[in-house]
């Protein structure tokens, strides 16, 4: 499934009226980086900044986790989304937090959505135009949700899979922060994983360019690690972000969409009544 485009194909459909670009762009604390700041020194032109911090659930102290549907609509509407927008989402690393940005269009049943392939640091890399500042007031739109609720996974879906093994759950984190080997990235959070889990670090799915593999090679390494369509998978990550990008590589290479545990080991490992392995 084509879910992602290139940087040529956006250049040449920049200007079309019903497409918006969106700076997904979302950095860890300890990063020290502001990533709103970061869009108003350098954004493909056009584009508008899109806050996973705040177009997210404000009533629970985990991070970003998936709003109710009614404030979803009423933050891309005032963004100036519509049903029929077609939306490209790219981050300032390449890949790895865009992939957050499309796969919340999806879980509300928008499916015109994409992502950059490489980013902005292809985009740049390759001498296109680039903005400062912040763009005009967006003429609100009118976005009408479709929640999914089957690609969607909470603490205890997670739980009850423990007993039933019915879905493969595949961890995005570093293999040593998954081994406990490394450190989290988050004060008070513990390094280990969901027992059971699988990992596969999303940078091994990218080229040096920041783009995905092609399919063929996606294909290959999911199928290292039992994934072949034949079962369910779960994505996981540190906080629900890269784990999107694994699901973004999974329905490229034509594999089933699967679902996203939203809390991922932030939640998990902060929990005293789940079971932790390292």
């Amino acid at each position: 499934m084509n879910v992602v485009v290139t940087t040529g194909w956006l250049a040449e459909n920049l200007s079309a009226a019903d497409l918006m670009v969106f700076d997904a762009s979302w950095y860890l604390p300890l990063e020290a980086k502001d990533a709103r700041a970061e869009y108003r020194r350098a954004h493909i032109p056009g584009a508008r900044f899109f806050d996973i911090d705040e177009i997210a659930d404000p009533e629970t102290d985990l991070p970003h986790m998936v709003p109710s549907a009614g404030r979803f609509a009423r933050l891309v509407s005032a963004l100036g989304v519509s049903n029929a927008t077609r939306i490209v989402f790219y981050d300032q690393k390449g890949l790895t937090t865009a992939a957050r940005g499309w796969w919340l269009m999806g879980l509300f049943g928008h499916d015109r959505a994409f992502v950059l392939d490489g980013g902005l640091p292809k985009w740049v890399a390759e001498g296109r135009p680039i903005e400062e500042g912040e763009p005009p007031a967006a003429t609100p739109g009118c976005f009408i949700p479709n929640f999914r609720a089957s690609r969607l996974r909470g603490l205890g879906d997670l739980l009850q899979n423990l007993e039933t093994g019915a879905e493969i759950v595949l961890d995005a984190r570093s293999s040593a922060r998954f081994r406990a080997e490394a450190p989290e990235p988050r004060l008070g959070v513990p390094s280990g994983h969901i027992p059971g889990a699988r990992n596969l670090p999303y940078q091994e799915l990218l080229q040096p360019d920041g783009t995905l593999l092609p399919r063929a090679a996606l294909r290959a390494r999911f199928r290292e690690l039992g994934i072949d369509g034949s079962r369910p998978v779960v994505t996981s990550c540190g906080s629900g972000v890269t784990a999107a990008v694994l699901t973004l590589a999974m329905v490229y290479a034509g594999l089933p969409h699967g679902a996203l545990y939203d809390g991922s080991w932030t939640e998990w490992a902060t929990r005293p009544d789940t079971p932790k392995e390292t």
